[in-house]
């Protein structure tokens, strides 16, 4: 079956609790919410410009847990960029991409065309166990971008997506879609994309 071109994937990897879902629903909806409900996975859809014609940006937001490595093997093929987050306040969550990001890495091939971003995120708080030049470090041995974010506080949130569609060498994305959509257009998009796979 062809590749889709109109759909470009970004997959949010990362430990559970760490703030994956956190960050997207932030970038999606402009919402946030106080307690933790674990994922399994999630799917959301935006539409984004890609050379110079309009398609959707697929956000997959994944599990925090290792029970299903197939899905995570078929999340990585089919993705077209990576976000992993890690929280400033856990290196156990930072440890925990190692074995994500080597997964990638095998399955994708040659990394370096590909655009991955490792996020620090909720730098929002005190209780830190790890500095931004840290993450800054690894995102270095790793040769992918780095940037601390806070989706409590709407930090960088905007910023890391842009940034990520930036890094895409192979057609130009962006997150500014030319011209205004109707107000019926976008109620529309916003409906779209609220399943969640059971």
């Amino acid at each position: 079956m062809p590749e889709q071109s109109n759909d470009y994937r970004v997959v949010v990897f990362g430990a559970a609790g760490v703030g994956k879902s956190s960050l997207v629903l932030r970038f999606v909806r402009g919402t946030f919410r106080e307690t933790y409900v674990p994922t399994i996975e999630d799917t959301y859809r935006q539409v984004i410009s890609c050379d110079k014609s309009i398609c959707t940006l697929q956000i997959t937001d994944t599990t925090g847990s290792h029970q299903f490595p197939a899905m995570q093997r078929l999340s990585i093929s089919k993705g077209h960029a990576f976000i992993l987050v890690y929280s400033v306040t856990s290196r156990q969550s930072m440890e925990d991409l190692q074995p994500i990001f080597e997964q990638i890495c095998q399955i994708k091939g040659d990394i370096q065309k590909i655009p991955i971003m490792l996020v620090g995120n909720k730098s929002d708080e005190t209780q830190r166990e790890l500095d931004a030049s840290e993450g800054q470090a690894l995102a270095s041995k790793w040769k992918c971008s780095f940037m601390e974010t806070s989706a409590k506080m709407n930090y960088n949130v905007q910023e890391l997506f842009q940034e990520l569609l930036n890094l895409e060498k192979r057609r130009t994305v962006s997150l500014q879609v030319d011209g205004k959509k109707s107000k019926q257009q976008k109620k529309k998009d916003k409906l779209q994309g609220k399943c969640s796979v059971m």
